[in-house]
């Protein structure tokens, strides 16, 4: 089962895709937003059917105590017209410190700086870190 993991943010989107077994989460790169925009809806949609996705992940950015904040529901709201335009199933996974483990990561890679420091890198390791905690929980 390959499963689609989304790192949803206000200026790129981070994706993360799992093995065909469904047991490993790879980044998959990311997709730029405009501001004001809405999400590439097209772009996401054309990806996930291409790889044969059949179930989508979107990291759900809970407050420290697990409170949902106002940026969930604007997740929420892109989940849901994911799942109505992709037919697909979408689940939620709490993303909290993904972005500072994937940041840690990144800098730990032994990639040449200029590599590290591309901006979506963080953001493509964020989404296959919330699509592996998925599948470990699985």
């Amino acid at each position: 089962m390959t499963v689609l993991g989304i790192d949803f943010g206000r200026r790129r989107i981070g994706i993360a895709v799992s093995d065909p077994d469904g047991r490993l989460a790879l980044p998959h790169g990311t997709f730029e937003r405009s501001r004001g925009k809405r999400p590439p809806f097209g772009r996401i949609s054309e990806l996930a059917r291409s790889l044969g996705a059949e179930t989508i992940v979107v990291g759900l950015p809970l407050a420290l105590d697990g409170a949902e904040t106002e940026w969930c529901a604007e997740v929420r709201r892109f989940g849901t017209a994911l799942e109505r335009k992709l037919r697909l199933p979408v689940a939620y996974q709490d993303e909290r410190m993904t972005s500072v483990r994937a940041e840690r990561a990144v800098r730990g890679s032994g990639l040449p700086r200029s590599k590290r420091e591309e901006k979506g890198r963080v953001d493509e390791s964020a989404a296959a870190l919330i699509l592996q905690t998925w599948l470990d929980s699985r």
